[in-house]
């Protein structure tokens, strides 16, 4: 198909369409190999010069010579086209070829460059298109990106292995950009990276960075994470660790992801020697097609590997490993890799462990040495556990010190959790493992371990992120349940109990989860079978290196007996005290009248266009009952009667005059009135009908038929509305509490409500702190409020468990549903 005739006129044409500049590189490039320019040393040395001039010619025919070849590949490309479509011969294509360079007054070489762009419409051909579009310089500069691109693609389609379309990339068509270097890595199922060719770059660092496990973030990981092209402007502003990094520090580097079809078969890595400035839009595309030609050529040429079979020195590393951990105090394990057969780390043989060794179980040595590390301790491979912080520093050789690791291990079926402080270091291939486990929390555990099994008290173990319950046999047996029932949740703890001990358990897990402190409860414990037994459960929450709840561990115990026995001393001094016994009567009869009134956990009210929940949670000492109220009352012109309030001081004047304004307010609002001429008649009754009262309101009125809310307030605090993922505070309008004056005005204001709206009204014990602000605690109560739940009486249950009330005061908490 070639003649004699075409081969020289495509060496001749590439050597016209070649940049100017290309000559004049090389010469540069030779200088920069050489250390710069260097003098002519021919007349002290002569044979010398001779030679380095016999070396610096076949460099330079060498370069030309690789030229000349991806020319010729480009022109015979061409040809290839026009005979398919022209239908006619290769020579009388390849005459049309010179015919057709002659008319354009270009040259073969770009006339073939521009004829495969047009045929081949990819994203080459539009980067040369595009560039064409913003050019402002002669022909041959405008040609340049496109023969560059097109060169490095023949390259690229000849390389046998990614290392050789690495340096085929360099070579062709990054170097005239200044790039430095090229790195090509694949993707694995798990997101790890696997270097598959580079060029560049020093053996070493090539070595060294073979393979980075998923999660670790470097320069290449960019591109996975946001799946376009990114820009590391300096590697020492961006402080993210890449191959090469040692060689030019403060250089720049771009990453792009090299797929097909909308998958991602790897990424490319580009690096410069110095900062990178801002690129132009024409360098991106170039470097994007590039990553194009890249992905291609992954999907056809997937790498292998396969791990190195361990020589003397690696044997040699372990055992100076073992002779430097027998002379540590604290627990030492000597880890070696374990490889799958793509050389991918899969796990580490524990080679040894010192003399000084503590296992979190109890363990002895000889069970734990020879084994997997993941098999001894699984619980290591959670995300962000122990076993990333491994694999981190096997893949980057960077030593790890991470105070307070959680280490959990497995007693039979009880997770036990030890805290430690741990060091990493890597050596060779093989890793140190140091941990210094605290005292104190191995001796709790262990101290836990042996209470449930000589007191047979039911132990526990929740994960707060996974959901997962484990029990012991005794703690199903308490809760008189099968060993094949389901363990009971602590968020569902209070339906398992008598109804008069729902708040103790509430505040026993806001303490335990919001405020993640050591918390004990006790409570009457309905049994499926009848039976209702006395528990004391005791817990404490378990904390990750990082202060975050991870779980909460606990136990049961059955005292029904050492309940009636405070029963009956209870009993005996109520009779030997006739002044306490009064005043415990006193108590329980505000407590009555109270509860009468508001029950602690009514069921949900279904009422035309809306649902309504209340949760009650009253003062902790019964010496500080309170005047909390709430009411909802479907009226006689279809409206709704919502209200909440709050009568101020505590005991049973309090409590009666809540009774006194609540009533009021039910009658007042047959009327018809709006909220706002309601409190004024309020504030009339609290004034003039009671002992001197003041007390603060929310009055509301619902009409169903257009799902339009009037309020307005008497010096309390404003509804909240949560609409969707977002919560937000009513206005605060101005508004006097009730019975500081004769007479007062009130504001009213009109909320147009939509389906699936929640509005809470509460009473200022859910939010008033002694060390905080109330604007502060407003917003946490926005916060909370906006947390997603299945059901309206979980959202008020997570409102309450989560407060951030400090004052023990009795709290009123009414949420309704827009239906």
């Amino acid at each position: 198909m070639n003649t004699t005739s075409d081969q020289n006129e495509a060496a001749q044409s590439h050597a016209t369409l070649a940049p100017a500049g290309n000559h004049a590189m090389v010469a540069a490039g030779a200088a920069a190999v050489h250390g710069g320019p260097q003098p002519d040393r021919r007349s002290a040395d002569p044979e010398a010069g001779r030679l380095a001039a016999i070396v610096e010619r076949l460099r330079e025919e060498a370069l030309e010579a690789q030229s000349a070849a991806d020319g010729r590949a480009l022109v015979e490309l061409a040809k290839g086209i026009l005979v398919g479509q022209l239908g006619c011969g290769p020579a009388e294509a390849s005459r049309q070829l010179v015919k057709l360079a002659e008319q354009s007054g270009t040259t073969l070489l770009a006339l073939a460059v521009d004829v495969i762009n047009q045929a081949a419409r990819d994203r080459v051909s539009e980067v040369a298109q595009e560039f064409l579009a913003t050019a402002v310089a002669d022909p041959a500069s405008e040609a340049a990106p496109a023969f560059r691109l097109r060169s490095a693609e023949s390259r690229v389609l000849a390389a046998s292995d990614a290392q050789a379309v690495a340096a085929a990339l360099l070579d062709n068509a990054l170097a005239p950009l200044g790039a430095h270097g090229v790195a090509i890595w694949v993707t694995g199922a798990d997101s790890s990276l696997t270097l598959a060719g580079q060029a560049g770059f020093t053996p070493e660092d090539a070595d060294r960075w073979r393979y980075v496990p998923p999660e670790v973030a470097t320069c290449a990981r960019l591109a996975l994470t946001h799946r376009e092209l990114s820009i590391v402007t300096s590697l020492a502003q961006a402080s993210l660790p890449t191959i090469g990094r040692r060689q030019h520090p403060d250089g720049g580097r771009i990453v792009i992801p090299a797929g097909t079809g909308g998958r991602i078969h790897g990424v490319l890595e580009i690096g410069w020697p110095q900062p990178l400035p801002p690129q132009p839009v024409q360098i991106i595309r170039q470097l994007e097609a590039l990553a194009e030609l890249c992905a291609h050529t992954l999907e056809e040429q997937p790498p292998h590997s396969s791990p190195d079979t361990p020589g003397a020195a690696y044997h040699a590393a372990l055992a100076e490993l073992t002779d430097l951990a027998g002379h540590l105090d604290d627990t030492v394990l000597v880890l070696a890799p374990v490889l799958d057969t793509h050389g991918r780390l899969a796990d580490f043989r524990i080679h040894h462990v010192n003399n000084s060794f503590i296992d979190p179980a109890g363990r002895p040595r000889s069970t734990v040495t020879g084994r997997h590390f993941l098999e001894i301790y699984p619980a290591a491979a959670e995300d962000g556990g122990l076993f990333d912080k491994l694999e981190r520093t096997f893949a980057t050789g960077e030593a790890c010190e991470a105070l307070r690791t959680a280490l959990t291990t497995f007693v039979g079926e009880v997770p036990l959790t030890t805290v430690a402080d741990v060091r990493i270091s890597r050596h060779g291939s093989a890793l140190l493992l140091i941990w210094k486990i605290e005292d104190e929390k191995a001796r709790l555990a262990n101290l836990l371990q042996h209470a449930q099994r000589l007191g047979r008290v039911g132990g526990f173990d929740q994960n707060m992120h996974t959901g997962e319950i484990s029990w012991n046999e005794q703690l199903f047996a308490l809760f008189g349940l099968p060993m094949t029932a389901t363990p009971v949740p602590l968020e569902d703890l209070a339906t398992h109990a008598h109804a008069h001990d729902v708040n103790s358990i509430g505040r026993f897990l806001r303490t335990l989860l919001h405020s993640q402190r050591e918390s004990s409860v006790e409570f009457r414990l309905q049994r499926p079978d009848g039976i209702t037994r006395h528990i004391r459960m005791v817990a404490e929450p378990v904390l990750d290196d990082q202060g975050r709840l991870y779980s909460v561990r606990g136990a049961c115990q059955d005292v029904s007996s050492q309940h009636w026995t405070e029963v009956a001393l209870a009993a005996t001094r109520d009779q030997l005290a006739d002044t306490e016994a009064e005043s415990a009567d006193r108590s329980r009869l505000t407590l009555q009248l109270q509860h009468a009134i508001m029950p602690p956990a009514p069921a949900p009210l279904e009422v035309p266009g809306i649902r309504i929940a209340v949760r009650y949670r009253p003062a902790e000492s019964e010496s500080l009952v309170g005047g909390d109220w709430y009411d909802s009352v479907v009226l006689p012109n279809g409206k709704i009667l919502l209200s909440v309030g709050d009568v101020a001081g505590h005991g049973i004047q309090a409590a009666t005059g809540m009774v006194v304004l609540r009533n009021a307010l039910r009658g007042l609002a047959v009327t018809g009135a709006g909220p706002a001429q309601l409190l004024a008649w309020l504030n009339r009754v609290a004034f003039h009908l009671t002992s001197h009262l003041t007390a603060t309101a929310v009055c509301a009125l619902f009409d169903p038929t257009t799902r339009t809310l009037q309020w307005a307030r008497a010096g309390h605090l404003p509804p909240v509305l949560v609409r969707g993922s977002q919560a937000q505070s009513f206005p605060l309008n101005a508004g006097l509490l009730l019975g500081a004056l004769p007479d007062a005005t009130f504001t009213e204001e009109e909320v147009q409500l939509e389906a699936d709206d929640i509005l809470l009204m509460y009473t200022d014990g859910l939010v008033e702190r002694r060390d905080i602000a109330v604007t502060d605690s407003l917003a946490h109560l926005l916060t909370v409020a906006s947390r997603s739940a299945d059901t309206l009486e979980k959202r008020l249950d997570t409102v309450l468990t989560y407060s951030a009330s400090d004052t023990d005061d009795d709290t009123c908490l009414i949420g309704i549903e827009v239906r």
